[in-house]
């Protein structure tokens, strides 16, 4: 038997115990809203045959993203007009529970199905459909806890393609992008709090937005950004940005005391700031089209989908510093300074996050089909799928295997 040192010893255990430093996703855009990870130390660069697949599920018709928490990943889908909401065991991909209920497909010049991403909040899942049934499930068993459905609660029109924002819990409230500025709800009860009436609202979800003293939201209506406080809806701004078919659809992003919106059907984009009860724009431009994939900022860069191309525009002017045709209606999330980017055709993209130039560092297709949903990594996994519920869980972690 080989005797091995105590500095061979540890070297082994080092070696199969290193690499990612995880982080869990429990929400539309993670943590902090802004489609950044602080994951680090996970596996950028891959073999030819791309990163290895630990397990791939279906869950019907969707867009739904990912939320990842306590070893759990949720996600929906749409099947013989029945939304399903599913969770899984991260490592392995078997399903721990499902709530199913009835809800039309809604397939208007593309496939419909699920678009909101479930929000994970301690021992709860918010849920929330395109025809407006909001769920508060148990996260340990999918037990219904609470339910209700604005359309018949609130009188709140449909928009044309469905309800589609996630549900962003702030304090005890579950607030939503419904009505002509939001609706809230007592994230135990159900009970509603306050909405801002029947008026048919916009397609982003609604993000926190810090205005000294107040805790607010910025809502993305369906014809203008709208600033409200958290507590009892009272709205404090609004700058007009109105749309064709009123598609609003990329969340706000907030920087201090600027807020970058976008729409596609060659709308364009501004940066707004915010000075006291008005709003002054910055710039405005058609450079930064997204049609309903969110950019994100990154050191005074956004990095976003252009109506059918990847491109990184500056913050400060609205300057385009580069673009890759390649990428169609893709999506992405920011982690270490990378982009971690998913085609319209479901190839991954790894690539650097720098305004000098498109640096991609990996590439695989991990996904047929029309890919619109945005990947999360999470705990050294990358979770990508597709329209018609296609998911697949690559193992990015980097961890090695002790030799012997």
């Amino acid at each position: 038997m080989k005797i091995l040192s105590v500095a061979a010893v540890f070297a082994l255990i080092t070696a199969s115990t290193t690499g990612a430093s995880g982080a869990d996703w429990f929400r539309w855009r993670g943590p902090d809203l802004n489609g950044i990870s602080q994951e680090t130390g996970w596996q950028a660069q891959w073999s030819a045959q791309g990163p290895k697949q630990l397990w791939k599920a279906s869950v019907g018709i969707g867009f739904s993203s990912f939320s990842v928490s306590n070893g759990r990943v949720y996600t929906t889908g749409n099947s013989n007009n029945t939304d399903t909401v599913y969770c899984f065991d991260a490592d392995s991909g078997k399903i721990v529970w499902k709530h199913s209920y009835p809800c039309p497909l809604d397939a208007k010049y593309f496939e419909g199905g699920t678009a909101a991403t479930p929000t994970v909040d301690g021992d709860r899942v918010y849920t929330f459909s395109r025809r407006g049934h909001l769920f508060c499930l148990g996260a340990a068993d999918g037990t219904v806890i609470w339910s209700k459905n604005l359309n018949d609660e609130l009188g709140a029109e449909i928009p044309t393609w469905g309800f589609a924002s996630s549900a962003l819990v702030e304090g005890d409230l579950v607030i939503l992008n419904a009505g002509g500025a939001g609706a809230a709800f007592d994230k135990k009860t159900g009970k509603a709090v306050w909405n801002s009436g029947k008026t048919v609202g916009g397609y982003a979800t609604a993000v926190l937005l810090n205005t000294g003293q107040e805790r607010a939201v910025a809502i993305f209506a369906a014809q203008s950004l709208v600033a409200v406080r958290a507590a009892d809806g009272r709205e404090l701004w609004r700058y007009p940005w109105k749309t064709d078919y009123d598609v609003n659809a990329a969340d706000p992003i907030i920087s201090a005391d600027r807020v970058f919106i976008s729409s596609g059907y060659n709308h364009g984009a501004t940066v707004v700031k915010i000075n006291g009860s008005q709003p002054e724009k910055v710039w405005e431009n058609k450079n930064m089209r997204n049609h309903f994939n969110s950019c994100v900022l990154w050191q005074q860069y956004l990095y976003g989908a252009d109506e059918s191309e990847l491109r990184c525009l500056s913050l400060d002017t609205g300057e385009v510093k580069w673009k890759y045709p390649q990428f169609g209606k893709g999506s992405l999330m920011l982690a270490d300074g990378k982009i971690i980017g998913l085609s319209e055709k479901g190839e991954l993209i790894i690539a650097e996050a720098s305004p000098a130039a498109f640096k991609p560092i990996s590439r695989a297709q991990v996904l047929t089909g029309k890919c619109w949903t945005t990947p999360v990594l999470s705990n050294g996994h990358i979770y990508c799928r597709n329209a018609s519920g296609q998911v697949v869980c690559l193992d990015v972690s980097g961890k090695q295997t002790a030799q012997r």
